[in-house]
């Protein structure tokens, strides 16, 4: 899977973000890429993630731009193959308040990702989505939403260009910045736990299972798709008690835009899903399975009635198996 990146230029926008610091470090240690670009705003983090990987300076670029600006991304693609876009603004109560800057950048951004890629040589281009781009109520999981929609569409364009533009969509990664586990265990040692709804859930992914996920797709995909990988899903009074079992659980209320319960699939879009193993797969309406020759074996076409929803999640995780993962990080 990892060999897929021998010799390839590889470029991640929001690169020193959480999962491009963590996807960074696997290809460096495990795979001979031509050349790794870190596209991103942030000098200082640039020149953190620059001296924790000093050895691999030879094939480490930094390049700094916002993916609002068309022109500077056009010139960050030039010689590269493979573009992993992770670049959004993410924090749902910034967006209520902030709507139209997330709209520059979930949107017109990933809409200037397309267009830079359609001007150069770059062949495929792998979007990193959210569960809360499923049906949402939120305005972060409606402008991820048309993101993901743009990236399907741009298959459309590329015409004989040969291009590939896919989709990867997952709940929220185990430790990331903005996410629960960071947040309870810094207050770990308080007695009181603030927890939105008893029946609140999510779903549960490593950064280990989301850079798998990323290189499987890259490895596999012909255009169009979106996949979803099986994950399980955890309750939020759950984790509280295993990070701290002694604590008072304080119900605090839905925040503006939170749902109690995440979807990473709705029925509406079971009518073209296939079930590939380890992953679902979403097919644009318009992509006829057929034509696709998946080197996959045994792939099944789900049932058009499914859903994936974190509260009816065949898979749970239990309190002890909650403490096992979370010693991991």
């Amino acid at each position: 899977m990892y060999s897929y990146l021998n010799n390839k230029s590889i470029l991640i926008t929001g690169g020193t973000g959480f999962f491009g610091q963590k996807f960074v470090e696997a290809i460096l240690n495990k795979t001979k890429p031509k050349k790794v670009i870190i596209f991103s705003r942030d000098e200082f983090k640039q020149y953190e993630m620059e001296t924790k990987f000093k050895k691999y300076k030879q094939i480490l670029r930094f390049f700094l731009g916002d993916i609002r600006d068309l022109k500077r991304l056009i010139l960050a693609f030039e010689d590269v193959h493979l573009v992993i876009h992770a670049a959004a603004l993410k924090q749902v109560p910034a967006a209520e308040y902030n709507p139209i800057e997330f709209i520059k950048t979930n949107i017109i951004g990933t809409q200037n990702i397309i267009e830079a890629s359609l001007k150069t040589g770059v062949e495929k281009v792998l979007a990193i989505s959210t569960d809360k781009a499923v049906a949402p109520i939120n305005l972060y999981g409606a402008t991820k939403l048309c993101s993901d929609k743009l990236f399907v569409a741009a298959n459309n364009y590329a015409g004989k260009k040969k291009k590939i533009f896919s989709v990867i969509r997952y709940g929220n990664v185990v430790g990331s910045r903005g996410s629960v586990i960071p947040f309870f265990r810094s207050i770990a040692n308080k007695n009181i736990f603030p927890i939105t709804d008893k029946k609140m859930t999510r779903f549960w992914i490593t950064s280990e299972e989301a850079i798998d996920l990323v290189l499987w797709a890259l490895n596999h995909s012909k255009g169009g798709e979106i996949f979803v990988p099986k994950i399980p899903s955890f309750r939020i009074i759950d984790l509280a008690k295993a990070i701290n079992s002694k604590a008072k659980l304080e119900i605090v209320g839905v925040r503006q835009g939170e749902k109690i319960h995440e979807d990473l699939i709705v029925k509406s879009e079971a009518s073209n899903l296939y079930d590939f193993g380890k992953y679902y797969c979403i097919l644009n309406y318009n992509i006829k399975f057929k034509s696709r020759k998946y080197k996959i074996k045994n792939i099944k076409k789900v049932s058009s009635d499914f859903f994936y929803n974190s509260s009816l999640n065949s898979h749970f995780l239990d309190i002890n198996q909650i403490k096992k993962r979370l010693f991991k990080y």
